[in-house]
């Protein structure tokens, strides 16, 4: 018997129970396509962290307090923003951004949204964190040391208040004051925990009168000359809290943490790669209880086909033949599945998951195909030994 008469002969076999096998590639079909989906949002969510790492900045570093050590006050104050500027002891440094933020409420003729970030800040900051201005302008230098209350909004914040409108001039309470519209933000990509344009941008000094009060900082954001400078930068800065917050030399304890934008992309890449091997684990167990199926879908094949093994056996068809015929009803379960699959990740992977637009790695394509290839040899190897094994005899006499 030649091959293609053998393939012929485990697709009539397959053919025969159409439901048992749609049902038995279903479980492929599912464990590849987990496999495939899950390993895309694992790097589509890491892409779109790293999106938003690098766009802040590799040159830049973010000073916050951490409540804790040195001999006085724990909190990071304008003052000590302003001595970060300082040329001869901070020479590498390119521009400091104090920041404050706050969760407000923003008001349109009626409209009500509720921003989680609304950030009071210096001119600097759109540069440093590299947060273009779409439409409009930033405020300037002048608002902020005026206190001139306008806001530069995120494209989130203009879609729920001003839908049709342009937004740009148009005045909007907050905490109270009136604030008007200078500028829209350009688009960010979003991690899908997190919506990066759901934000207001004002003057330092109009939200702290507003919304904040004249307490300590949130943050500073601190750039360097250049990305190879980061380092000496934020030794340069830690010189100079050490100093104005009583830090003892050699202490281990410090009442702030400098952030490293460099670093905290390398770490996140680590955890990201994490994240995605053990989504890619979660899957591949949908995988073995599809190969499980194959293997329990076989053996009631086996059974029930015994006479016609004995009959086939006792006509000379070779030990061999009937094991690779049940060897391919096997693979082709699981080939077909398979490519369905990849067809379902495939189809998914052009919507959102979880507000996380899915990354598809070919490599995941290729090794789920591979598995689900493998894991019809592997389950079907025992149904089929069992088959090749059986004594034409005994085949012959089962009821």
């Amino acid at each position: 018997m030649t091959f293609y008469e053998i393939v012929r002969f485990a697709l009539r076999g397959l053919s025969a129970n159409k439901l048992r096998s749609a049902l038995t590639m279903l479980g492929i079909l599912i464990g590849v396509a987990a496999v495939i989906l899950l390993v895309a949002v694992g790097n589509g969510s890491a892409k779109a962290i790293s999106d938003r790492i690098e766009a802040l900045g590799t040159n830049t570093i973010t000073v916050m307090s951490t409540g804790r050590g040195g001999s006085t006050s724990t909190a990071i104050t304008k003052e000590m923003a302003d001595a970060l500027a300082d040329p001869v002891l901070a020479p590498d440094v390119r521009s400091v951004s104090p920041v404050v933020s706050a969760a407000a409420t923003v008001t349109y003729e009626g409209t009500d949204h509720d921003v989680n970030s609304f950030v009071g800040t210096t001119p600097g900051w759109f540069t440093a964190s590299n947060t273009p201005v779409g439409r409009g302008a930033a405020f300037t230098a002048d608002d902020e040391a005026q206190g001139r209350r306008v806001v530069v909004i995120g494209s989130t914040v203009a879609e729920e208040l001003f839908p049709g409108v342009d937004p740009i001039d148009q005045q909007v309470t907050v905490g109270g004051a009136l604030f008007t519209v200078v500028g829209v933000l350009d688009e960010k990509s979003s991690t899908g925990f997190q919506d990066a344009n759901d934000t207001a941008i004002a003057p330092l000094t109009a939200v702290r009168q507003v919304l904040t009060g004249y307490g300590s900082l949130t943050s500073i954001l601190v750039e360097a000359a250049a990305p190879d400078q980061v380092d000496a930068v934020q030794s340069q800065v830690s010189a100079i809290l050490n100093q104005k917050m009583s830090v003892a030399d050699g202490s281990t304890t410090t009442p702030y943490r400098i952030q490293n934008a460099s670093q905290l992309l390398e770490t996140q890449t680590e955890t990201a790669d994490t994240f995605t091997t053990l989504l890619g684990a979660v899957a591949a167990i949908s995988l073995l209880v599809g190969g499980i199926g194959i293997t329990n879908i076989m053996l009631v094949t086996v059974t029930e086909r015994t006479r016609e093994i004995g009959i086939r056996k006792a006509l000379g068809a070779p030990r061999r033949t009937i094991l690779t015929q049940f060897l391919i009803e096997a693979t082709l379960l699981s080939v077909l599945g398979g490519a369905l699959g990849v067809a379902a990740a495939l189809i998914g992977s052009s919507f959102e998951i979880v507000g996380v637009k899915p990354v598809i790695v070919p490599s995941s394509v290729g090794l789920a195909l591979g598995v689900s290839i493998a894991i019809g040899l592997f389950f079907g190897g025992l149904p089929a030994g069992r088959a090749a094994r059986l004594r034409p005899i005994d085949a012959l006499r089962y009821e």
